[in-house]
């Protein structure tokens, strides 16, 4: 009977261990693709060796990050050319 209760207490111990591994080499993946997430010519590289995955996603994020610069400059845009036109209408009401 205490051999199966040890036998039994080493599986549980083994098999949190490993889960507790795993997590903690996929947090290191992560914080190796968060290293450098701007890539061009000179770390072609570093972007070939982030998984399938990886690549995806840091893609998906620079593209919702081009897109939000990308509304505000069009906002900043709409705003000046109603000021620039508001003025033009008042000069040419005077």
């Amino acid at each position: 009977m205490l051999l199966k209760f040890v036998i039994i207490f080493l599986f549980i111990f083994i098999f949190f261990n490993l889960r507790n591994f795993i997590k903690l080499n996929r947090k290191q993946k992560v914080l190796k693709a968060k290293k450098s997430t701007t890539f061009n010519k000179k770390n072609l590289n570093n972007w070939m060796n982030l998984t399938k995955k990886e690549r995806y996603n840091l893609s998906k994020k620079e593209s919702v990050i081009y897109l939000d610069k990308r509304k505000l400059l069009l906002d900043e845009i709409r705003k000046e050319y109603k000021r620039i036109s508001k003025g033009d209408s008042q000069k040419n009401i005077k």
